[in-house]
């Protein structure tokens, strides 16, 4: 078998050194950002068109635009500032009514867990024989059910917390990013992409720190114990993605009830610009995007990390690592993580110090560079690792035998994850990006109305998961054929080891957007909107691939959980001939459809709400239409804030309810069908979900803009082409922010829930089969 290079003290030193590096950067980078003053300097503002005057270092290479911005330049910031705070608070306000709730159910959840682990061995507190090597005394189930328990909640404390500290950064930074564009577009984009950063790297960081303090600590309890200790830690995965769960459930509706009400009233019938402050629910429309993509994908994305984790973990833990005792070999996947840490902190110096944009056409491509120089890099990285981490070769778990496998075979698993998410990352660029053909097409259908605008965007999104799926299937079988169920949870390690600089990317998409609405709320010149439009549109394409990312990744985490569940509950095969596999298949392959229809509903009724109130708002208060009275914006906060945390319930309650219900009634065959028919379905809906609404967004923006000879000629803003874009935009909200991105924490979720209760369901479990 061999040594590894790379000591065990080694081991116990990079991984929380590369954690505390990860948020010392993100702290760094917070301060940059917090030089940008909210408060009105007047000796600055006379200063400044003189310091960018011909330095050409900015967006247009101009001064501060007209003179008379400088003129109002007090009023400017202070306004700023106004709707800054109004933002802020909303946001807070709405996550702490969801924490409260969802702060119910993780305490009830927790209690669930233990009484279910522990009822097991019927509460024993004696050792017991493993699972795995019956020769062998393990620790009592008692005492899994216990620290089952605790990881459970350090899990969503974390989930919550990284959706929370997201959420606080990107209302911090939004109007930041607004005052800077007045200086040029590049210095807009560093503070948009910074503040991104500073959630990224915090996520990675925290989620890496907690995960390998609670695994060091266990082992104080554990000792030598080593199935046991990582079978408690899967609580870890479920914790972070339950509360994913409500976090992008709750925001996606309370962000596209909003989106929608405000387009609805506002642009189309109105025909008031978007984002304009007489539109009553223009607050609750940026507050939504700070809850839904900014909290709920960094939930999300937290919660797949922890997941991927956690499966390579447990079955880490029964191949020749564990059995060993190699420390070093068995933190192979923090070690990943913590080496995709320095990688992404010297990919995001190449945007923020290395080059610097110059021009509107230079955004997109410098966002596409951080991906592929984070992925080459990480290549390298990944390389280093199973190098020094790894024996030269050494056996994993394979479905009750052991297989033997090489460094370079692994290293060669993790690789094909992080290619792949790479190649899924520009199929989606491609198909939702307006400088391609496919978004062009669905402009240029809205010639003919919005029925035609609407056939063409979903056909778009069926098409645009061909490529994905291969990309998907490819990296299965190579992993697989090398390393069994513990190379598909590398492979998913990888696609996620470049998380910092993909949530960097993500968030500042929302920030951008947000800034653009603080511009045109706060009444700044034509210039600033366009300037801010621009980041915008390709902070749409890169959430876009932020989103597949998210799907992709959750495709391997949960075929990964899976085999780790199949394996823990004892089942031999899964043979889809039999009756009880085949039921769950295809009662798994409807969940999605379930689900969605939950979810797209929810936004509906949401949005039907807030269509009346902005309605009865321009009806009823006198002087709003003409810009001489107030909207009552709270009202429509308060909409939101209701139906989402009203409607976020059931769909949850789906999803936590399914795999309970399926093992304790009919079993662990039953209940690895109905994963594997979600699985299969859930990707396919998500991945076209997503794509066919970000299509649509993208294709009203393209005629927005008028940027090109063809859009113009579909323009402009209020012509009949632009209404019928509007209208497919609005239709593709609850598609790419609702249900689409919360479909992979569907699979995911049901996935490592049914590991976590494996012990029980194996025990107690298909109670019905047992009666007849």
């Amino acid at each position: 078998m061999g040594a590894t290079l790379l000591s065990a003290l080694a081991t116990e030193i990079v991984v929380p050194v590369c954690a505390v590096v990860g948020i010392v950067f993100s702290l760094v980078q917070w301060y940059l950002v917090s030089r940008v003053k909210l408060t009105p300097e007047r000796r600055d503002s006379s200063s400044s068109p003189r310091n960018d005057n011909g330095n050409g270092k900015n967006g247009y290479g101009d001064y501060l635009i007209e003179e008379e911005e400088g003129i109002n330049d007090h009023n400017v910031v202070v306004k700023c500032a106004e709707i800054q705070s109004a933002i802020s608070e909303g946001a807070t306000s709405f996550l702490f009514t969801e924490y409260q709730y969802v702060g119910i159910f993780m305490v009830a959840f927790a209690i669930l867990i233990f009484l279910f682990l522990g009822s097991v061995e019927s509460f024993s507190t004696k050792n017991q024989p493993c699972t795995y090597n019956k020769g062998k005394m393990c620790k009592p189930a008692l005492a899994t059910a216990l620290f089952s328990t605790v990881s459970f909640l350090l899990g969503a404390i974390t989930s919550v917390l990284s959706g929370y500290l997201g959420m606080k950064i990107a209302t911090y930074a939004n109007a930041r990013t607004t005052l800077e564009a007045r200086k040029g577009v590049g210095k807009a984009f560093i503070t948009a992409f910074r503040s991104g950063a500073v959630m990224g790297f915090l996520l990675a960081a925290n989620g890496l720190l907690v995960l390998y303090i609670a695994i060091n600590l266990f082992k104080l309890y554990y000792g030598d114990d080593w199935e046991g200790l990582f079978e408690a830690i899967t609580g870890y995965g479920l914790g972070g993605s339950s509360m994913a769960l409500f976090g992008r459930v709750g925001g996606g509706i309370y962000t596209k009830a909003a989106d929608v009400g405000a387009d609805l009233v506002g642009k189309v019938e109105r025909n008031i610009p978007e984002d304009d402050p007489r539109n009553p629910a223009v607050i609750a429309d940026n507050v939504g995007d700070n809850v839904g993509d900014i909290a709920g994908m960094g939930s999300d994305l937290f919660g797949s990390y922890a997941e991927s984790s956690c499966a390579a973990l447990v079955v880490a833990s029964i191949s020749s690592f564990g059995i060993n005792h190699d420390f070093t070999a068995m933190l192979y996947p923090l070690l990943i993580s913590s080496m995709g840490i320095l990688v992404c902190l010297i990919t995001t110096l190449f945007a923020t110090d290395f080059f610097e944009i110059k021009a509107v056409k230079e955004i997109e491509p410098a966002l596409k560079k951080q991906l592929i120089i984070s992925t080459v890099l990480m290549t390298f990285g990944i390389a280093i690792i199973s190098f020094i981490a790894l024996p030269s070769s050494f056996t994993i778990f394979n479905f009750g035998a052991q297989k033997e496998v090489k460094n370079w075979q692994l290293f060669l698993c993790v690789g094909v994850g992080l290619w792949a998410g790479l190649i899924i990352g520009f199929v989606t660029e491609y198909y939702t990006s307006n400088a391609y053909s496919p978004v062009q097409d669905v402009a240029d259908s809205c010639r003919t109305g919005a029925a035609t605008n609407v056939i063409f965007g979903l056909a778009l999104g069926y098409k645009s998961v061909i490529i994905p799926i291969f990309a998907i299937a490819v990296s299965i079988f190579v992993s697989f054929s090398f390393a069994a169920m513990y190379g598909i949870a590398v492979a998913a390690l990888g696609m996620l080891s470049t998380i910092a600089t993909g949530l960097a990317i993500d968030a500042y998409g929302p920030i951008s957007d947000n800034a653009g609405g603080i511009a045109e709320m706060a009444g700044m010149s034509h210039r600033i909107r366009e300037r801010t439009d621009a980041l915008d549109a390709a902070g749409n394409t890169t959430a876009a691939i932020g989103k597949g990312f998210a799907i992709g990744s959750a495709a391997l985490v949960s075929l990964a959980l899976f085999g780790a569940f199949v394996s823990r509950a004892g089942i031999s095969t899964v043979d889809v001939l039999t009756p009880k596999v085949f039921i769950g298949l295809i009662v798994g392959a409807m969940l999605p459809y379930w689900f969605s229809a939950m979810t797209m509903k929810s936004v509906g009724s949401a949005a039907l709400k807030m269509v009346e109130e902005v309605r009865r708002q321009f009806n009823t208060i006198p002087g709003l239409m003409e810009g001489n009275a107030k909207p009552d914006y709270a009202t429509c906060v308060e909409i939101s804030t209701d139906a989402s945390i009203k409607e976020m319930i059931p769909p949850g309650a789906l999803v936590m309810l399914t795999p309970l219900v399926v093992g304790i009634l009919f079993g662990v065959e039953t209940l690895s069908g109905v994963l594997a028919g979600s699985l299969v379905s859930g990707v396919q809906i998500a991945i076209s979900a997503s794509n066919t609404g970000g299509a649509w967004d993208n294709a009203k923006k393209y005629i927005e803009a008028g940027a090109s000879e063809h859009a113009r000629t579909l323009g402009p803003k209020g012509s009949e082409p632009h209404k019928a874009a509007v209208i497919g935009d609005t239709i593709g909200d609850p598609l790419k922010d609702t249900s689409g991105p919360s479909l992979n924490i569907l699979i995911k979720l049901m996935a490592v829930e049914s590991l976590v209760f494996a012990p029980f369901f194996a025990t107690h479990g298909g109670l019905l089969f047992k009666i007849f």
